[in-house]
């Protein structure tokens, strides 16, 4: 799959196959983390990966799930949860502009998934405080975001922002998600 196709049929999930994300894959996205671009090369980014199944339940109640969708719809039911966790983090103790590389990080983590057919849901609606206790992070450890994984129990697919849709996704009638995007016109100007 090429680089457009790939980012193309990436989007984000919220409905998982209850089957195990190999250590192999999970050790791509990790490196995937360690290699990406950075600000003066700060390297300030640092993950957490819940993958017991106890401790994913316990993440699970302290993220939120689809904004733009009634609960019912848009939050996994128990058959369908993410089978894993990564809690991208900062280290506050390395100066710099750390969201820029937390984006940075997020996207080789979500793409490297994505590689291996591993679905994705970044997620910033979160109970940091609780989350950062549950993971034990340090006093220089600043949460960013939770990212949920697993393979994907349902479609995601781009389609085109209309005034009808507007910017909000929505389900199909087979409960696939549809992600209005604009067209490249209204969103790149050549000089």
């Amino acid at each position: 799959m090429d680089i457009l196709e790939l980012l193309a049929s990436r989007r984000t999930y919220r409905r998982f196959l209850q089957k195990p994300v190999p250590a192999d894959v999970i050790a791509d996205m990790a490196e995937a983390v360690r290699l990406s671009s950075c600000g003066a090369n700060r390297q300030a980014i640092r993950l957490v990966v819940v993958q017991s199944p106890e401790m994913v339940a316990k993440v699970q109640p302290l993220v939120k799930w689809a904004a733009y969708l009634p609960p019912e719809q848009g939050t996994p039911q128990p058959e369908e949860q993410p089978v894993l966790f990564a809690a991208v983090v900062q280290d506050t103790s390395i100066p710099g502009d750390k969201d820029t590389d937390a984006g940075i990080a997020l996207a080789n983590l979500t793409l490297a998934a994505w590689a291996k057919g591993v679905g994705s849901c970044i997620m910033g609606a979160i109970d940091r405080p609780r989350l950062t206790e549950l993971l034990g992070l340090a006093e220089n450890e600043k949460l960013h975001t939770m990212v949920a994984f697993g393979y994907p129990a349902h479609a995601a697919r781009v389609v085109p922002l209309t005034g009808e849709t507007g910017v909000k996704y929505y389900l199909d009638a087979n409960r696939d998600y549809c992600v209005p995007k604009r067209d490249v016109k209204e969103i790149v100007r050549y000089l």
